[in-house]
This record gives structure tokens, sequence and C-alpha cells, in this order.
């Protein structure tokens, strides 16, 4: 599929793929498209930065591919490794070739003609017996697809000497195997990074990358937001829903919730068949909007009956103007 020709057209596509988007990210999104630079999105959790590259290999009928980090991440989990039990296999029959040919081991290329040691090794050495792993694999482009989404997910948890790798990588997107040589994409990637802010990344990567911070949408986006992922919430119930996480994002708390918590709040409330929020309603469903004990402490009881009186008594003011 072809890509979007403007950001309007970008707007539309993530739209299509029930990603609400506002200008700035969808502007920062067509870029990285033209332009063929990663993009590398900053912003709290949860506020929906994994969901572009998915929503963008779906709209573009990509394959997507993810490499999810964590402290520890090396070449063999995010680059490639060797077959190992393969090769040995491979090996073990070039042995039992040689001792049922002529003795001596230099007989024909394979298992029924006796290897040399230089062809085995050659042999067990090809791609065949190669691992792909998320990186190498986003190298290599499909026929129908052309080049996948690649999203390379919460680097901030990976540790400094694979952000250094990744840049080398990224600089030319190919990757060389001791063994093989150098693999080189036909055509580059579409590249996501995103970062939950944990650590601070190198500027180095970042040059590399068109940066845009995914901030906290405001109500009247957020509102679309559930109108499109959860649309079985009333309407009335939406509004309520939005204007109450809007005022616990400016509460002290240790996790502000993020609008994949605001969307699973809505469509466990819808089970619920809920149509107003109440605060015996908030008390027994905190655990789908806050993650942790401390904060649903904060707010059980008295501070949510405050704020669902302070919201109500705002959207009334709202709907009578």
């Amino acid at each position: 599929m072809k890509l979007p020709a403007s950001v309007d057209e970008t707007i539309s596509r993530l739209a299509a793929g029930d990603y609400v988007a506002e200008r700035s990210l969808a502007t920062a999104v067509f870029l990285t498209l033209r332009m063929q630079r990663p993009l590398f999105l900053e912003g709290e959790a949860g506020v929906g930065k994994t969901e572009i590259a998915r929503v963008l290999a779906h709209v573009l009928g990509r394959r997507l591919v993810r490499l999810q980090c964590y402290e520890g991440l090396d070449v063999a989990s995010a680059v490639y490794e060797w077959n190992y039990p393969r090769q040995m296999i491979q090996i073990r029959l070039a042995e039992m070739a040689g001792a049922g040919g002529d003795g001596r081991g230099s007989g024909g290329g394979g298992p029924s003609g006796g290897a040399s040691i230089e062809s085995v090794e050659e042999d067990v050495f090809s791609r065949r017996f190669l691992i792909e792993r998320p990186l190498l694999a986003a190298l290599r482009s499909d026929e129908a697809g052309g080049a996948p989404v690649l999203l390379i997910d919460e680097l901030d948890r990976a540790d400094e000497p694979f952000e250094a790798y990744l840049l080398e990588v990224l600089a030319d997107f190919q990757i060389t195997i001791p063994e093989i040589g150098t693999i080189a994409a036909d055509e580059p990637p579409i590249v996501v990074i995103t970062s939950n802010r944990t650590r601070e990344i190198h500027d180095a990567l970042k040059r590399r990358c068109y940066y845009h911070w995914v901030d906290y949408p405001d109500a009247e986006r957020e509102l679309r937001i559930l109108q499109v992922r959860a649309p079985g919430t009333p309407q009335a119930l939406s509004r309520e829903v939005v204007a109450f996480v809007q005022s616990l994002r400016g509460a002290d708390l240790f996790k502000a919730p993020g609008v994949a918590e605001t969307i699973d709040w809505a469509q466990a409330l819808a089970q619920l068949d809920v149509l107003a929020l109440s605060p015996e309603v908030v008390n027994d469903t905190l655990g789908a909007l806050l993650k942790y004990q401390d904060d649903i402490a904060r707010i059980r009881g008295s501070e949510a009956a405050r704020i669902i009186e302070e919201i109500k008594r705002e959207l009334q003011t709202s709907a009578a103007r």
C-alpha cells in the first residue's frame, strides 16, 4: 500500500486503524515515512506510543517486527544466533557419511559423499542455520508488502552498550555476521522507537531520529478516543470517565492513569451496565484505572466522592451554556 501523500491523509490513515492522532504526531509520522528516518516517541507509559507502530503496520499492510527491550538484552536475543542443535546434527551426519565413504573425509560435498572440513564448516554456517531475531528479520522485505515496520519498544530499559550497537545498525540498516558477511536491507524498514524515559537515551541516537513527545491527550481528544476504542460506553458516562481521569492526572499520584487505563476503565464500567459514576462504583473499579495500592488508597472514599461531585457540577455548567 502506498505511503500517505500528506499530513491530512496520515491522520485519515491512522483513524482508519482506530488511532486518534493529534496533528503534530501525524506530522511526525508523515515526515518519518517520507524522509525514511526512525521515529523516536517518548512519553509516559500508556499514552499510545507502541500502538502507533501496530496501527502503521496495519494500515500500510506491512509486517510488524517487534523488539521488546529489557536489561541484559544482547545480540543473540535482538539480532541473530546460530541454530546449534541443527548444526551439531549436520556435523554428525557429515561425519557418518565420511566414515562410510573412502575413509579420508575428502569425498563429495554432502553427507552422502563424505565432506571435507571446509565444506562442512561452510555448510553449517550458511543462512539456513541462522535464527533471525527482530533486528535481522527487519532487514528482510516481503515481496508483496515491502519493508516491515520495526518496533523497538521501551529502549530505555536496555543497557547502554546495546544502545550503541543499535546506533550502528540504524546508521546503514545493515548487520555484519562474521561467518557470512554483511547483510543489508534492500529497503529501509519503517522504524518506531519508544521510551518511557526511565533513563536518558544518548543524543547520538536521538539525532538520527525524528523526535516526538507523546503527551496525555486533552479532554476533547480523550473523549474521541473513547468513542472509537470503547464504543459501547454511554456518551454521558464517557464524559464523566474522561473528566475523572483528567482530574486524577493533576493529583499527586505515583503513576497517573494513561489512555490505555481510561479505555480499560470505560470498558469495565460498560460491562457492569454503569450509566453514571458514583463513589461506590469508583471504589469498586479503581483497580482498572490505578495500578498502585497507595494511589488507590489515596483516591478511594471521600476523595473519589469529592472529584465526582466536582466533575458533575462542571459538566452540568458546561451543558447549560
